[in-house]
């Protein structure tokens, strides 16, 4: 990470940490570093629903049109949904304006290459590297100025494109979506609409200050409330930006991504179509994902924290599916992202095809217990360098054995460490999440 760009692009206060200034300056930094040889370079930008996002984009706007570039606007549209777009248009560079999951205030600035591809470390570190020098870039004049349109109808193109990745309609399906008032907030619908599915929809009505609002893959309580209330097969709960889903079985009951990605690798599996017989999780993925593929077996390696991560293995090492307990999956067949709505209509696809319920399909991954508990503290990397808390780790590991296992890492965005445990009990979590908290508590960090 560097000053600037963090686990998941550029992200901070809107108009306080992530100004206009800043935005503009990626925009002509990006643009000169995408830009053709023979001609400008054609940029898509997208954006979510927070009051910030014109704001953000407008300045965005400007720095590319200053270094000459041709710029497409989508509107409000999902993370995925600008990835798909730039590599389909074959533009340079897609830009989606979008803090995720995080709260109104926030905002942020993910990038993505001319394959659909969020940057790499080292091409962030180039754009990192120009912020704060002096602005030596070419200003081009006359008709070498960039040039604005919309492709509103963009949106469209992208949700034909998912609905041809599923094999069954979806008649007498009984869906409930919550939208988490962002990205997905009319896409959803539509998409769910056009494959025959009997709709309820919550978090659908983005104000631009309730995205995230006590909705979305966050906060399920009101989607599992739906599904019980109105007896539906299935709940499906998006993030901000539409690139993570977390789902509600008919019972009322979440089922996570690690859940997802289990019920989707099998599928897969027994289809012939997962590649090498691997899936790539994180290292937050359950014990029960990994031992539950390996019965089937598929083999589960890991990545660090990030659906970047996770796909970058993916790509190095040839593998389709991939993805995180968050609710990041990755089809890669399909998509160069993770994929909120892709994910929906391949759980509820699954359901048709095999006639069982998301709790059936569910059950058949067992949940190690898990406990994560973030410590606020001043400096992540003195706690990630002390000897006296890897002492304090290796202890709980050594206690544990091959019943569990220990993850102690840094936020990408916030100032705090996350500590979790995962063991055959919760007490036994409980207690040795506490005694590593408890350690770099008393060391006063």
């Amino acid at each position: 990470m560097g000053k600037y760009f963090g686990t998941d692009g550029v992200r901070g206060v809107a108009n306080e940490t992530l100004t206009p200034e800043i935005a503009y300056k990626l925009g002509r930094i990006s643009g000169h570093l995408f830009k053709k040889e023979d001609g400008k370079p054609k940029v898509l930008i997208g954006l979510d629903t927070r009051v910030s996002g014109p704001m953000l984009e407008g300045a965005l706007v400007a720095g590319l049109l200053s270094i000459g570039a041709e710029v497409m606007r989508l509107g409000v549209i999902s993370t995925p949904g600008v990835a798909y777009l730039t590599k389909v248009t074959n533009a340079e560079m897609g830009i989606m304006i979008s803090a995720s999951h995080n709260p109104f205030g926030d905002n942020g600035i993910k990038i993505f290459g001319p394959s659909g591809y969020k940057l790499s470390d080292e091409q962030e570190a180039e754009i990192e590297a120009l912020m704060d020098e002096e602005d030596t870039l070419p200003r081009p004049t006359g008709d070498g100025i960039g040039t604005v349109s919309n492709y509103f109808e963009g949106s469209q193109k992208y949700l034909s494109y998912l609905q041809e990745t599923v094999d069954h309609e979806f008649t007498d399906m009984y869906v409930g979506l919550d939208c988490a008032n962002g990205a997905t907030s009319s896409l959803a619908a539509h998409l769910f609409a056009d494959l025959d599915a009997e709709l309820f929809t919550i978090g659908n009505s983005p104000n631009g200050t309730n995205i995230n609002d006590g909705y979305g893959s966050n906060a399920t309580e009101n989607l599992q409330a739906l599904v019980k209330e109105k007896e539906l097969d299935i709940g499906l709960a998006f993030d901000g930006d539409g690139d993570r889903l977390i789902a509600v079985d008919e019972n009322g009951e979440v089922v996570n991504g690690d859940q997802v990605m289990y019920i989707c690798a099998k599928h897969l599996h027994e289809k012939g179509a997962l590649k090498n017989e691997t899936v790539v999780a994180t290292v937050m993925s359950n014990l029960g994902l990994h031992r539950s593929l390996e019965k089937l077996g598929v083999q589960v390696v890991t990545s660090n924290v990030g659906d970047r991560y996770v796909m970058e293995k993916m790509v190095e090492e040839g593998h389709n599916f991939g993805g995180e307990q968050s609710g990041h999956v990755i089809f890669l067949d399909h998509s160069t992202t993770g994929d909120g709505m892709l994910t929906a209509i391949q759980l509820v696809n699954i359901m048709k095809e095999t006639g069982k319920p998301l709790s059936e399909l569910a059950a058949e991954m067992p949940i190690f217990p898990q406990l994560l508990e973030n410590v606020e503290v001043t400096d992540k990397n003195v706690v990630l360098n002390s000897d006296e808390v890897y002492a304090e780790i290796d202890a709980v590991e050594q206690a544990l054995g091959s019943d569990g296992r220990v993850l102690v890492r840094p936020s990408g965005t916030e100032p705090l460490i996350r500590v979790m445990v995962e063991a055959e009990t919760e007490d036994a979590c409980e207690t040795y999440v506490q005694q590593i908290v408890d350690k770099i508590k008393a060391l006063g960090f």
